[in-house]
């Protein structure tokens, strides 16, 4: 073990007060001691200092680059280069943009393939694809618009672009983003169909995305017949089950009710079915979670079933109950639930030791 002389007299001095209480022997004490290498120059703080001193000195570089007169003008050009990309058709701009994604999709692949440890920096870069695309189909939205409102196609073109390009690379982050746009084009494409009224099929929106979370978590198991995109269930499911227990937790409270009007007239006892079927898939996720060993699923039923019972506990007894007592049984509901969790996670901090 190589250390600089400071630390390799702490490490002699522990050492010796170890053989001092008896902790280690005379011959463990030499053994310990000639393991260690005492450096005579350091390396490491070297670099550090020589990292510290060529950022100074870029900043001073770049600082004289730009006080020069020839630099300004090369700055200037530059502006008015910007100046015209910004003012160009918008045709223009989505096709620019449409480069630049394809471009950050091909190198954030290559640097995947090349240094997959760098798992954050490579995802940065896709993530600047993923926004880059964005961008080129806003561009090309207002390039084609007719002025019929009907933007969702634009959110669906855009989840056919994440889709392939996610598919393409197997990358689960633009993946993410695929499903994201296929939930917000579900979401528009509905409302335009209704003439953005509460009601489509006689559902309100809550509702509608109840039925798209569940086909999402159910559509989740056809990756795990697919062996080169098995990486793809996890992520799928885990945004099926967010869309679908988001839903249900709203339409408890609100049940299928479009305006706040005609939900305010409603007595609270009506909107029990809604809050028995909220429970009643977060059981049935629970279920389906210690049956197949799904963390997903078992964590998505506990936190939402949790969640239903304190949103019911809110509902029923906030008024109904002194503040004192409500507070008070709040207080000593979080105060079991956390000694559970805590014993939990410390049987999972045993069987890791």
């Amino acid at each position: 073990m190589k250390l600089n002389r400071r630390k390799a007299n702490i490490v002699k001095n522990a050492v010796e007060a170890w053989k001092a209480e008896g902790v280690v022997s005379e011959a463990e004490s030499i053994r310990l001691l000639s393991a260690v290498e005492v450096t005579k120059f350091d390396w490491k703080r070297l670099a550090r200092y020589s990292f510290w001193s060529a950022i100074v000195c870029l900043i001073i570089s770049v600082t004289s680059l730009i006080a020069d007169q020839w630099v300004q003008d090369l700055i200037q050009k530059l502006s008015d280069l910007i100046q015209r990309i910004f003012h160009a058709p918008n045709m223009v701009k989505f096709v620019l943009t449409a480069i630049c994604s394809a471009g950050l999709y091909h190198l954030g692949n290559r640097m995947t393939e090349r240094r997959p440890q760098k798992l954050y920096e490579n995802q940065a870069v896709l993530f600047l694809g993923v926004l880059a695309t964005a961008w080129s189909v806003y561009y090309l939205g207002l390039a084609l618009d007719t002025g019929s409102g009907h933007f969702s196609i634009l959110l669906l073109f855009a989840c056919i672009i994440y889709g392939l390009v996610g598919l393409h690379y197997r990358s689960t982050l633009i993946w993410v983003f695929a499903l994201i746009s296929l939930g917000s084009w579900m979401g528009t494409e509905t409302g335009y169909m209704s003439g953005w009224g509460a009601y489509w099929l006689g559902m309100n929106y809550p509702l509608r995305f109840v039925f798209f979370g569940a086909f999402l978590t159910a559509s989740s198991a056809v990756f795990l017949r697919l062996d080169n995109y098995k990486s793809f269930f996890h992520p799928t499911l885990v945004m099926g089950l967010l869309y679908l227990f988001i839903s249900l937790w709203i339409l408890s409270i609100f049940g299928n009710y479009g305006d706040m009007e005609s939900w305010q007239q409603v007595k609270q006892y009506e909107l029990c079915g809604w809050a028995l079927l909220f429970g009643a898939v977060a059981l049935g996720s629970i279920y389906h979670g210690l049956r197949y060993d799904n963390g997903a699923t078992r964590g998505f039923g506990v936190t939402f079933f949790f969640i239903n019972l304190y949103t019911r506990f809110f509902e029923y007894f906030w008024d109904s109950l002194h503040k004192a007592i409500f507070f008070a049984v709040l207080g000593v509901s979080f105060w079991w639930l956390g000694t559970k969790a805590e014993k939990v996670w410390n049987l999972k901090f045993i069987e890791k030791r």
